[in-house]
């Protein structure tokens, strides 16, 4: 059996083993000048079988590629379909850009490390870019999704009633997102909070095992303003969604009754079907995000209350490899269900096998609003 990585330095080449000695921790592969980087909690655990680091490798490897064509694909169609163009598909854009970021700058280091041993191969300062890039996409992520929510919120629950979301005002909420994201990611390079290598020590994140109380206030802070209150908004606003839509339904249902038809379903009502399956696309977007993004805002929770118990490298490896995840899924989500984007994919990228028929409205303001919404 042949082996390969820090472990064969350790063994010497002709050891036909991967196990390893007593008393060996995940931490005696780190370069001396990282291990400033390294938290205690993590010299109580043995190394991982490297059949860990290959496997994280090669799944890594995978979501890179889905990523990158995924929001490639999201980005392309909004620039070359005048269609698309509309303030609401600014934020879809603005998700699909910062996801395409995330793992960008994230999978192909984390792969190499896998691949070359099973360690963070990178200087020390990278080691904090990389963590606050992954960072910075992650929380402007979440953000974006927030907005969107609101958006469909205000076009679901409002309708003509609620204020119209002008191009001007998508790009201040795009903004916004960025600024949340950038700002609440730089205080651990002035000394409040920090970023260090965890898990396997082949990846780098917040750290969220340090218990003074720069790291505690700095930690706490970002769970409450970056994951539990956007998160509430999300919440509330599709709590109301879903309320709006089977109200809507049971309208429609009692005044067919009235008028004694089956249903009233005319082209206002087709295009108002519409919105519901945007919202409903939405709505499955949201709950795959908190999937994903609640297992790791869990352990990080945890190892900041002070109860580091349980958290293994791979315990606090795989919730972030799941977090990651979730830029795969997003632009697939909005590209294939989202009626606006199949006609896009249909005409400008034949090749991808999607028909979408663009339905047509006798009125033209129900096909003017329902385009100015999609």
């Amino acid at each position: 059996m042949n082996a390969t990585g820090p472990q064969m330095a350790y063994y010497g080449a002709s050891m036909p083993s991967v196990g390893y000695p007593d008393g060996m921790t995940v931490v005696d592969f780190v370069p001396d000048e990282l291990k400033p980087l390294v938290n205690q909690h993590w010299l109580n655990y043995p190394p991982v079988n490297p059949m860990w680091h290959y496997l994280l490798g090669v799944i890594y490897l995978f979501l890179g590629a889905v990523s990158i064509f995924g929001n490639g694909m999201v980005i392309y169609l909004y620039f070359n379909a005048k269609n698309l163009k509309t303030p609401s598909n600014m934020l879809v854009v603005n998700l699909a850009l910062s996801d395409l970021i995330m793992l960008t700058t994230n999978f192909p280091f984390f792969t190499y490390n896998c691949f070359a041993g099973g360690m963070w191969s990178f200087s020390a300062s990278y080691c904090t870019i990389y963590a606050a890039l992954g960072a910075v996409t992650g929380v402007c992520s979440i953000w974006s999704l927030c907005m969107i929510s609101y958006d469909r919120f205000n076009v679901i629950c409002n309708g003509f009633n609620g204020p119209k979301l002008t191009q001007s005002k998508a790009t201040a909420m795009c903004l916004f997102c960025w600024a949340m994201s950038v700002g609440w990611c730089l205080p651990p390079f002035f000394g409040w909070g920090g970023y260090s290598l965890e898990g396997i020590m082949t990846s780098c994140s917040f750290d969220y095992l340090t218990q003074d109380l720069s790291t505690i206030t700095y930690n706490m802070c970002i769970f409450f303003f970056d994951f539990l209150f956007p998160a509430i908004v999300i919440v509330f606003s599709y709590f109301f969604i879903v309320k709006a839509i089977f109200a809507h339904e049971k309208a429609m249902r009692e005044q067919a009754k009235k008028m004694n038809v089956t249903n009233l379903r005319s082209n206002e009502a087709e295009a108002q079907r519409a919105e519901l399956r945007i919202a409903k696309t939405a709505i499955a977007n949201v709950s795959l995000w908190f999937i994903c993004w609640t297992p790791y805002a869990a352990i990080t929770l945890q190892g900041v209350l002070g109860n580091s118990v349980g958290i293994t490298p791979l315990i606090s490896t795989l919730p972030a490899l799941l977090a990651k995840s979730c830029s795969c899924y997003n632009p697939f989500v909005y590209a294939i269900s989202h009626p606006k984007f199949r006609q896009a994919i249909t005409v400008h990228m034949p090749w991808f096998c999607v028909h979408e028929v663009e339905k047509k409205y006798d009125d033209q303001s129900n096909t003017t609003t329902t385009n100015e919404k999609a």
